[in-house]
């Protein structure tokens, strides 16, 4: 069923410039004059221009007499300076293109390299790439040209997030800066959307009886100290179908065996083994972890535990494992991790899916322990810290096909709680 954050339980320019007749005046408010030849002929039409003033020499602040460059056709000094746009403009026939429409340049005390581009006071020469979070930016005909990528940290969003009222704060997470969205929802998620099967399965309900009271707040490894396993770090291994897998299982035979097998499975044993789901870490659908947990086995998480570089195309598997005939496995294999001394074959009897109510699920956990969750992933949730996390929507202006993405990932519910939220209500959460 999918609930208000959709998810699913399972336990499992030239131009022609015309000019006035003018006097290179003396400067309105000031005894300066700007002293140069003075032009007393008529008015005339200047003839078609295709020369660089500004744009080869540098826009400059308020007034400044010494940014200037001659101007030949007229035998006089034309200016780069702000203060030149005044009833008698000495401002160079490029000057309204270059210094107002094109770019704010910066102050005239930095040079202006006319082989390349600036950038932050700093000169490039033509050709020259540079990184700016997810885009890249080249220098060409003295301007910057920079692709258009959505990246997957947005400033303005954390902004918007940790100025508004929602109920959370954002941060900005060093690893995903120059991450695009779309390597964001490609490596660090990795479930496939629930299969027809997986939607198929019955509901299951738990065994609590009906005048059970619930806690406000509950969370499983307070109850079960332990026997319950912290997340591990997927890092860029788009695979969160092995790890939740692994997790929820793990839990689960450990408060099944009242505390007799506390290990946490390996989701690496499940990325590089499993047969049916050849994706590894290019995600994967938890109906085909939960078989091979099932028909399978894995070993322990310190048996078989991360690969450093999941990216590398040598990881095959390294376990095996035969049946003794009366459905239970044993490994052939010794550990990858050869300081490890036990490969222990772990199962689980068939998953089930939990039942759509609220409060069901809220029974389950409490009576047989965490859940495994499928939810929809949004650009914002990359940036969660605190808080109850909840998606924030875009405005109507800001609203782009490209933002609209998302894709779905796989949790751990360990339990839940009531605290106040946006605009001070009083909100229930997941704890994950």
């Amino acid at each position: 069923m999918w609930t208000r954050y959709k998810i699913l339980i399972f336990s499992y320019l030239t131009t022609e410039i015309w000019m006035e007749n003018q006097y290179l005046s003396q400067r309105e408010g000031t005894d300066f004059t700007r002293n140069h030849t003075i032009l007393e002929s008529p008015r005339f039409k200047r003839s078609t221009f295709k020369g660089q003033y500004c744009r080869n020499f540098r826009c400059c602040e308020d007034r400044d007499d010494d940014c200037a460059t001659q101007f030949h056709e007229a035998n006089a000094l034309c200016y780069c300076d702000k203060f030149c746009e005044r009833e008698n403009s000495d401002c160079c026939p490029d000057y309204k293109s270059f210094c107002h429409e094109e770019k704010e340049w910066p102050p005239h005390t930095k040079p202006w390299y006319p082989e390349g581009c600036l950038r932050d006071g700093q000169p490039y020469e033509e050709g020259s790439v540079i990184k700016e979070n997810c885009n890249s930016c080249t220098c060409s005909g003295q301007q910057w040209k920079c692709s258009q990528l959505v990246c997957l940290v947005q400033p303005e969003l954390i902004e918007r997030v940790n100025k508004g009222d929602y109920g959370w704060t954002a941060q900005n997470y060093s690893q995903f800066w120059g991450m695009t969205l779309e390597e964001g929802f490609k490596y660090r998620l990795g479930t496939l959307p629930p299969s027809p099967m997986l939607l198929g399965m019955n509901e299951v309900t738990a065994s609590l009886p009906a005048t059970t009271d619930l806690p406000e707040f509950f969370i499983a490894s307070y109850k079960w100290p332990g026997w319950t396993h912290g997340p591990l770090d997927q890092k860029n291994c788009a695979a969160s179908w092995a790890f939740s897998t692994a997790s929820v299982a793990a839990d689960r035979i450990a408060i099944q065996s009242k505390g007799r097998y506390t290990a946490n499975l390996s989701p690496q044993n499940l990325i590089s083994c499993c047969p049916k789901n050849r994706h590894g870490c290019n995600s994967g659908s938890i109906d085909r972890a939960w078989w091979f947990l099932r028909k399978r086995g894995l070993v322990s998480h310190a048996c078989y535990p991360l690969f450093k570089n999941q990216n590398a195309t040598n990881h095959g598997c390294a376990m095996a494992s035969r049946s003794d005939g009366r459905g239970k496995r044993h490994a052939t294999k010794p550990c990858p991790n050869n300081i490890e001394k036990s490969n222990r074959i772990y199962q689980c009897s068939p998953p089930y899916r939990v039942s759509s109510n609220e409060t069901e699920i809220m029974k389950e956990i409490m009576q047989n322990g965490p859940v495994q969750a499928i939810m929809q992933v949004h650009e914002d949730f990359f940036h969660y810290k605190t808080g109850i996390y909840r998606h924030i929507t875009k405005k109507a202006n800001e609203e782009s096909g490209k933002y609209r993405k998302l894709q779905t990932h796989a949790v751990k519910l360990t339990g839940w709680g009531t605290l106040k939220g946006a605009q001070g209500r009083k909100e229930k959460f997941w704890v994950s």
